[in-house]
C-alpha cells in the first residue's frame, strides 16, 4: 500500500510484501534507503511519531521529526560497516504527548539484496517509566519548582518575622500539612523570663497549616509565643547536632519523645500528626532557629528527598534571617546614634510646650541631616531652630551636629535671628564644612505676641491660631543657605495671638516630584488643631496626611506657650 503511494522512490525491496509481513506488529518498524530516506513505515511507528505514513516517504528522520535526536550518524555507521547497533533517542513529536520529552530504544540493521547494500531497517520501542518512576519524577519536579519559587517569595523584606511567615506559607501545603519557624529569643526580642536549666527556649516566629488543621493551631500557641523544649526532645537534638531530625510518630512514646513537653502529646494525637521533620536554620554552623514540618492524616510520611528540600529551604532562609538580624542590629545602633545627635529638645521654660518628630525617608539609613532645637534665652525668651543639611547618612548627621553645636554657642550672644545666621554662615565657612544647610530661626519673646523669624534658604513657618485668625504661612524672605558665604539675611516680625502654635518643618514634608513647591507649601495653610488641642495629635495628623510618598527625610516641630498660673500673661 505504501509502495503505490511512492512509486517514484526506487527500491529493490518488495515493500508490499514487507508491509504484509510486519504491518500488524506492535513495534515500530521503519525502512530507510542508503540516504536515510523513509521507504516504509508500519502503522505502529506511524502512531509513535504522530505523523501519517505518507508524510514520511522520501524524507529523512530529521526532516520528519526535527525535534528528535535520532542519531543519524550511527545509522550511517550501520550502513558503512554492516554492524547492527542499538540506539537510544529522545525528543518531542507531534503525537498526543508532544509537549513532553519522549524516549525510544531502537535496533538498526543493514539491508542487503544480492550483495548490494540497499538501506537499513529499524525496530523502535518507546521507553516508558514505571508508575513509581513517574511518581518520583513528578515529585522531583515539584521540589524543583518549590526551590525555584523560594528565590522570589522568601526574603522580600528585612523583617525576621515576615521572612519566617513567607517560608511557612511556601511549604504548606507543598511540603507539609503544618509548618512552623522558631528562632532564638535573643535574635528578635528579650525573653520574657529566664529559661529553666536544661530547657531550650525558642520564640515562634511563624506558624501555618492546611485549612483542615487551622482550627487546632491555637492549642500549639501562635507567633510571638515562647516555646520551652524539654531536654532530648526533637528540637534540642536537632540544634545540638545541626542535623535534621526525622520522627515517625506512630506511638504515644514516640510522640512524647518528640514533643516540646509531655503535655503536648494529646494535642499532637488530636491533630493526627504521624511524621515530623525538624531542620536546623543556621548560618556558618551557628544556629538561628529551626524549621518544623508536620504531616498528618492521610498524607504520606516524609521521604529522604523531602528532607533534602527542607534543608535547602532552611539554608536559604537562614541567609535571609541573618541579613534581617544584622539589619535589626544596625538599625538599633543607627537609631541610638540619631537619638544622641538629635536629642529631643527640652522645653526651655515651664510654660513652653514642644512636640517633635523625625521620619527618615530611607528606613535603612536612620541618620541624616535634619535637625530641630529649642534653646532658652534670658528674660524668658527662647530660640527655636529647624535645619536641614544637604545629603543623608552619617556624614550628613555629623555635619548637622556641627551646625547645631555652633548655633547653641551663638545663641548665648543674644543676637537677633538674622545676625545669628550671619555669624553661623561665617563660622561654617571657616570650619571647612563642605555641606550647605538651610535653617529657620525664630526668637519668641516672653509676652507670647511677638516672634522674630529669619530664614537661610528654609521654607516658611506655619502659624496655627486656635482663635478666629486661623492658620497662615509666615511671610519670611529666604536668604542663601548656610555655608555659602553670601550672607544677606533679614529678620521678620510676626505677631501671634495667645496659644498660637508655631509649626516648623523640613522640605521632605512637602516636596513631591512633579509638583511645584509653592503649591505643596500652600496646602499647609489647611492645617488645624485637633479636637483634643494636643500638639502630639497635631503632628500625628500632619505625618499621616503629608508623610506618605515622601522622598526625603522629614523633621517637624510644633510649639506654643501656655499661660503662667498666677501671672495673668501668656508667653511664647
Amino acid at each position: 500500500m505504501l509502495a503505490d503511494a511512492h512509486a517514484d522512490i526506487p527500491s529493490p525491496l518488495d515493500i508490499v510484501a514487507l508491509a504484509a509481513l510486519i504491518d500488524g506488529t506492535t513495534a515500530g518498524v521503519g525502512v530507510l534507503d542508503t540516504r536515510l530516506r523513509y521507504l516504509y513505515v508500519n502503522p505502529a511507528l506511524e502512531r509513535l511519531n504522530g505523523i501519517p505514513a505518507a508524510a514520511h516517504m522520501g524524507r529523512t528522520v530529521s526532516e520528519v521529526l526535527p525535534e528528535v535526536d535520532a542519531r543519524e550518524d550511527l545509522m550511517r555507521a550501520v550502513l558503512a560497516d554492516g554492524r547492527a547497533r542499538e540506539i537510544t533517542s529522545s525528543g518531542r513529536t507531534p503525537a498526543a504527548s508532544g509537549t513532553a520529552t519522549r524516549y525510544w530504544h531502537g535496533a538498526y540493521h543493514r539491508l542487503e539484496v544480492a550483495g548490494r547494500v540497499v538501506g537499513i531497517a529499524g525496530i523502535v520501542l518507546e521507553v516508558k517509566a514505571s508508575d513509581e518512576d513517574q511518581r518520583r519524577l513528578a515529585q522531583a519536579q515539584r521540589h524543583l519548582n518549590l526551590l525555584d519559587t523560594a528565590s522570589t517569595r522568601i526574603g522580600t523584606t528585612l523583617d525576621m518575622d515576615t521572612t519566617c511567615a513567607e517560608l511557612v506559607d511556601l511549604v504548606v501545603p507543598a511540603l507539609a500539612d503544618l509548618a512552623t519557624v522558631e528562632v532564638f529569643p535573643r535574635d528578635v526580642a528579650p525573653p520574657v523570663r529566664p529559661a529553666p536549666p536544661g530547657v531550650v527556649r525558642l520564640r515562634r516566629a511563624a506558624l501555618t497549616a492546611v485549612p483542615g488543621l487551622r482550627g487546632q493551631l491555637e492549642r500549639f500557641g501562635g507567633p510571638g509565643d515562647y516555646i520551652d523544649y524539654q531536654e532530648n526532645s526533637a528540637v534540642p537534638r536537632c540544634l545540638a547536632t545541626n542535623q535534621p531530625v526525622v520522627e515517625n510518630l506512630t506511638s504515644d512514646e514516640q510522640l512524647g519523645r518528640a514533643a516540646a513537653s509531655p503535655e503536648r502529646v494529646a494535642a499532637y494525637r488530636a491533630l493526627g500528626m504521624h511524621s515530623a521533620v525538624i531542620v536546623p536554620v543556621a548560618v556558618r554552623s551557628r544556629p538561628i532557629g529551626v524549621l518544623g514540618l508536620v504531616r498528618a492524616g492521610d498524607s504520606p510520611v516524609f521521604t529522604d528527598e523531602d528532607v533534602v528540600v527542607a534543608r535547602e529551604l532552611a539554608g536559604r532562609v537562614a541567609v535571609d534571617l541573618d541579613h534581617a538580624r544584622r539589619f535589626t542590629h544596625e538599625h538599633t545602633i543607627a537609631l541610638e546614634l540619631q537619638r544622641s545627635l538629635l536629642s529631643e529638645p527640652r522645653p526651655p521654660h515651664p510654660h513652653i510646650e514642644v512636640a517633635t518628630r523625625y521620619l527618615p525617608a530611607d528606613r535603612s539609613v536612620l541618620v541624616g541631616g535634619d535637625w530641630f532645637d529649642v534653646i532658652p534665652l534670658p528674660d524668658g525668651r527662647h530660640l527655636k531652630a529647624m535645619g536641614d543639611v544637604m545629603g543623608h547618612g552619617v556624614e550628613a548627621a555629623v555635619a548637622m551636629s556641627h551646625y547645631r553645636s555652633l548655633l547653641r554657642l551663638l545663641a548665648d550672644e543674644e543676637l537677633p535671628p538674622h545676625r545669628i545666621l550671619e555669624q553661623l554662615d561665617r563660622m561654617v565657612e571657616r570650619s571647612g564644612l563642605d555641606r550647605a544647610a538651610t535653617c529657620l530661626l525664630a526668637v519668641v519673646d516672653r509676652s507670647g505676641v511677638l516672634c522674630e523669624v529669619s530664614s537661610a534658604g528654609h521654607l516658611p513657618p506655619v502659624l496655627i491660631d486656635p482663635g478666629p485668625a486661623g492658620t497662615w504661612l509666615g511671610d519670611v524672605p529666604a536668604g542663601p543657605p548656610l555655608g555659602t558665604g553670601f550672607g544677606g539675611y533679614r529678620t521678620t516680625r510676626l505677631e501671634c495671638g495667645p496659644g498660637t502654635v508655631l509649626f516648623m518643618y523640613t522640605d521632605g514634608l512637602v516636596e513631591r516630584r512633579g509638583e511645584d513647591i509653592d503649591v505643596s507649601v500652600a496646602r499647609l495653610s489647611e492645617l488645624s488643631l485637633p479636637e483634643s488641642g494636643g500638639l502630639e495629635e497635631l503632628l500625628d495628623a500632619v505625618l499621616e496626611r503629608f508623610g506618605p510618598g515622601a522622598e526625603d527625610d522629614i523633621a517637624v516641630m510644633a510649639s506654643r506657650s501656655r499661660q503662667v498660673p498666677g501671672s495673668g500673661c501668656v508667653t511664647g
